[in-house]
């Protein structure tokens, strides 16, 4: 008995490594780097609250985290299309290109399995993407909509743009590879000269 635990206990472990095995931490936790598609999420899934289409589409493009700017909303239609693509049970190829989905179907990242994010929110309010409905599946005359997804059983759907959601900020690539402002560099050079006067000085 004792060695069925343990072996069903070193099984879940690998379970949940590998449910992670893409996600690489980056500014010191404050976000995480998915190797499989090349992007970079916040680690706090709720940063802001809830916001209008519109105002967590300018959240997103304003944040900065640990000096690193040009973040977004995700995407749920890297193709395009007009739709947010639907990958309702997990499968690459529809998930590949709906980075909200991958992240729930095939990262495993639900709000009842977080980590190694926080905050994620449950209920069918669920987050902004950056794809909007095409308008021909809408009456018409109405509001734009942004398709959405909720990270309790990972539906989709579409919100009217004054309506309000949640945000989640993505970053496009490796944040680690994001280039250190200017100023930082003039910084740690002036630290530099100052450390090699103090030396020269000594001398």
């Amino acid at each position: 008995m004792k060695v069925w635990k343990l072996a069903s206990t070193v099984t879940a472990l690998i379970i949940s490594t590998s449910a992670n095995a893409a996600l690489v931490e980056r500014l010191g936790g404050l976000a995480y780097y998915d190797t499989d598609l090349n992007i970079t999420w916040t680690a706090n899934a709720n940063i802001n609250g809830l916001m209008t289409w519109d105002e967590a589409n300018t959240w997103a493009s304003s944040l900065e985290i640990a000096g690193v700017q040009g973040w977004r909303l995700p995407s749920m239609n890297l193709n395009g299309g007009g739709i947010g693509v639907n990958c309702y049970g997990g499968g690459l190829e529809g998930c590949e290109v709906n980075e909200l989905g991958y992240l729930f179907w095939e990262e495993g990242i639900t709000s009842d399995t977080q980590s190694p994010f926080a905050n994620i929110v449950t209920g069918w309010l669920g987050y902004w993407s950056s794809t909007q409905l095409d308008p021909m599946y809408l009456p018409d005359g109405s509001v734009d909509h942004y398709d959405t997804m909720e990270f309790t059983d990972g539906l989709m759907g579409a919100m009217p743009i004054d309506s309000q959601a949640y945000a989640w900020a993505v970053h496009d690539g490796d944040v680690s590879a994001v280039p250190v402002p200017a100023a930082i560099w003039l910084f740690g050079s002036g630290l530099i000269s100052l450390v090699g006067f103090a030396r020269h000085k000594k001398v």
